[in-house]
């Protein structure tokens, strides 16, 4: 299991999501389906899925937030080691567009041979680029965070915030603009927290969008010390505290949950899963001793 997992909300669409995006690259595959009940959200599905070996989750948990570009996902060929690396994006794309909303059209630049931004039909963000060792060595796939509106011009400080925060990281790359409004905004820059690969950006212009609750990232905790240590570091916004989400100063959500719910969640037993589920839904920072009481472990 990873320490860190990105997750993904949609209305009913999750599973659907989640096969179509396994079926674009190699060594993917849905793991898992879980459908739990009763909850404010109705019976709701629960999908893990590998992408590329990167374990994900989803749900479908209603129409109640709307994946936008704020974060998309950079999936990177490394053209040196492929000899395919440019036919290999080109699939990809080809069936990303579809239904989909070109951001940034297919193409060679400055920075790559081969590079293009997609929002599929699902409205999730993909960024596919052809790479090679004089790029650095980073993730095959990262979770990239851009920073718009009141948040343009804060990447680098975020970074170093998330840095501070998660104290198993490392970082990558960093460019910035250069001269302008903001001098010290950052272009690209590339970091790793726990074992799951981020990358972040500034961008000044008009956005009609911005972080929110549809995508989030999972911390897995084997501690109630170590949920209250994520909790209080990340929480600032009180009022978004629930069933283990919170949402951080920069409109970043994250979900701070106990290692053992992916484990029961897997498990089959719908008994012990409705257990788990109505304990759950009480709760906002989670308690593992109730999590636990619920999953039978003690």
């Amino acid at each position: 299991m990873q320490k860190m997992t990105p997750h993904l909300w949609f209305d009913k669409e999750a599973k659907e999501a989640a096969e179509f995006y396994a079926s674009l690259f190699a060594n993917s595959k849905v793991t898992n389906v879980t459908t739990i009940t009763d909850t404010p959200s109705g019976d709701c599905d629960l999908v893990s899925f590998h992408l590329r070996g990167h374990e994900f989750r989803a749900i479908s948990a209603g129409p109640y937030f709307k994946i936008n570009p704020s974060i998309s996902f950079i999936v990177s060929y490394d053209a040196s080691q492929n000899k395919d690396a440019k036919d290999n994006i080109d699939s990809v794309w080809e069936k990303l567009v579809q239904g989909g909303t070109v951001l940034m059209a297919l193409d060679k630049y400055p920075f790559s041979e081969r590079y293009g931004w997609v929002q599929d039909k699902f409205g999730l963000s993909w960024q596919l680029i052809t790479t090679n060792p004089e790029m650095g060595e980073r993730s095959d796939i990262l979770s990239s965070l851009m920073f718009v509106g009141d948040n343009s011009g804060k990447a680098e400080e975020a970074i170093n915030f998330y840095r501070s925060v998660f104290k198993d990281s490392k970082s990558g790359a960093l460019f910035h603009y250069g001269e302008g409004d903001k001098p010290n905004s950052v272009m690209f820059a590339d970091f790793k927290l726990l074992d799951l690969g981020f990358a972040a950006m500034d961008s000044p212009g008009e956005h009609q969008f911005n972080f929110n609750e549809a995508i989030s990232f999972m911390v897995n905790c084997d501690t109630q010390k170590e949920i209250d240590y994520y909790w209080d570091a990340l929480s600032a916004v009180p009022e978004s505290e629930q069933c283990g989400w919170l949402k951080d100063k920069y409109g970043v959500s994250w979900q701070i949950i106990p290692s053992i719910m992916e484990e029961v969640m897997a498990s089959g037993d719908q008994k012990k899963v409705a257990r788990l589920t109505q304990a759950f839904l009480k709760m906002k920072k989670f308690d593992l001793d109730k999590i636990l009481e619920a999953a039978e472990e003690k």
